[in-house]
C-alpha cells in the first residue's frame, strides 16, 4: 500500500501530527542529513503501523518533505486502521 506523508524533521518528539490535506504528517526528531529524518521516519512509522522497518520504504522524495512511502502487509483497509488508531491517539514515541 502507498502512503503520502509530510515529514517535519528536527520536532522536539516522533509523533504522528495528524492530516494534512491528502498527506499524514509525520514529526521526526533526526535532521534531514545524509538520510537520517528518512531513515527515523521508516523506524518510526513501522512501529506505529504494526510492521517491521524492513515492510516499510521510501518510494519517492528521498530528499522532499512530501513523500510516497511502501508499507507491505498491511491491506488497504488494515492500515486504514493502523492511522485512524495513530490519528485518535496521537501516536508519539
Amino acid at each position: 500500500m502507498k502512503l503520502s506523508v509530510l515529514l517535519q524533521p528536527r520536532a522536539s518528539r516522533d509523533a504522528v501530527v495528524g492530516r494534512h490535506g491528502a498527506y499524514l504528517k509525520v514529526a521526526v526528531t533526526a535532521v534531514p542529513v545524509d538520510g537520517q529524518a528518512n531513515a527515523a521516519l521508516v523506524r518510526f512509522l513501522a512501529m506505529a503501523l504494526g510492521v517491521k522497518a524492513r515492510q516499510v520504504s521510501v518510494l519517492s522524495g528521498l530528499n522532499a518533505r512530501r513523500k510516497v512511502l511502501n508499507i507491505e502487509g498491511l491491506d488497504e483497509a488494515a492500515l486504514g486502521r493502523a492511522i485512524e488508531r495513530c490519528l485518535e491517539e496521537k501516536f508519539a514515541d
